[in-house]
């Protein structure tokens, strides 16, 4: 997935795609989507898991960086104290991270009898965005059972665009979601992959830039008149590698997210949750030990720029793949955005 090879939008990747260009080349990743399009509804839950162990036992490390935090996610707290990601992550809408939370909840709580008796709470990891602008985000209607859908449902193909999370995003004025692609380097006589996944909902209309060329998105899709000159909405971007890194690299490689944004023409305005989460599958913590002194291995920090420059490949490419994959919405109150391929046709 992420963008065809022939798609005129082609980035010219200086680093080599995974085989499915998607988040999922990164082995033992997997993606699960509830989708709920049902007239002014178009919201959803989409689920990513590090690995298929189980994650509360065998955490994997991580790091966060809250670009600009006009955002209402859960987790990033415990994320940057302990370095550590322990569930898998949700994306949802604004004002379903409390519902979604709850139900992650009662999912790992089911898979391990000791939380919360012999051991520690957890840590559910939740994010989101607002999609008011095409759902009826006041009704609540993302359910326990939706977020059990995406969990039940994740695998290492899935859709991209309006789908899941995603499904009632806006993105530079053109319909928003998920998007992902990866890349792979060799380092030390080994092939290694660098994964993103986005929930794409942010960005000022006619600031949209692709591979350096603009595109005057600007004309008004939509009836509501808040929505001219503002950099608004948000963003999550979601890290994944098999690389050995450590925590303190992981949450360097997430702060360079933001030149991804950057690239494809945002500026993080006042009003938009700009949110980067990077974990390895390489290094993780268990959660039991018999030895107090765990060992770790991490990349050399001389030779890093390579693993930072084909993150902010993947994160770029997969902003443009939650655009192309995306089609023309209508939602509540007849507001009306564009797919890129619609909109390209009409340019």
């Amino acid at each position: 997935m992420g963008l065809p090879e022939n798609c005129a939008l082609n980035l010219h990747a200086k680093w080599p795609r995974g085989a499915r260009n998607l988040i999922s080349d990164v082995p033992g990743v997997t993606v699960g989507h509830a989708t709920i399009n049902e007239g002014d509804i178009h919201t959803g839950v989409t689920a990513i898991f590090p690995h298929q162990g189980n994650i509360f036992r065998d955490k994997v490390m991580a790091g966060a960086s809250v670009i600009n935090g006009f955002g209402k996610s859960m987790g990033l707290v415990q994320i940057e104290e302990l370095g550590t990601i322990e569930t898998p992550i949700l994306l949802t809408n604004t004002l379903s991270t409390g519902t979604a939370h709850e139900a992650l909840t009662r999912y790992m709580l089911e898979q391990n009898e000791d939380i919360g008796v012999s051991t520690g709470t957890v840590n559910c990891v939740v994010t989101e965005c607002n999609d008011g602008r095409l759902n009826d985000i006041r009704g609540l209607h993302v359910k326990e059972a939706h977020v059990r859908e995406a969990l039940e449902s994740a695998s290492a193909d899935f859709a991209e665009g309006a789908v899941g999370g995603g499904t009632g995003m806006v993105c530079m004025g053109l319909k928003g979601g998920i998007g992902s692609a990866s890349r792979t380097l060799q380092t030390d006589g080994e092939t290694y992959t660098v994964g993103a996944l986005v929930m794409s909902n942010f960005g000022e209309p006619g600031n949209l830039v692709i591979g350096g060329k603009h595109y005057p998105t600007g004309a008004r899709p939509c009836k509501e008149s808040s929505e001219a000159g503002k950099d608004k909405g948000s963003i999550i971007m979601i890290l994944a590698t098999d690389l050995p890194l450590s925590e303190r690299q992981l949450k360097r490689m997430a702060r360079r997210s933001m030149i991804a944004l950057a690239r494809t023409g945002s500026y993080c305005g006042n009003g938009s949750g700009d949110i980067a989460i990077a974990f390895t599958t390489a290094n993780r913590s268990p959660h039991y030990s018999e030895k107090n002194i765990l060992d770790m291995r991490y990349f050399y920090d001389e030779e890093i720029d390579r693993v930072f420059e084909a993150s902010v490949e993947a994160v770029e490419e997969a902003i443009v793949s939650s655009l192309y994959h995306a089609k023309t919405m209508t939602g509540i109150r007849g507001n009306t955005y564009p797919g890129l391929r619609e909109f390209l046709e009409k340019c």
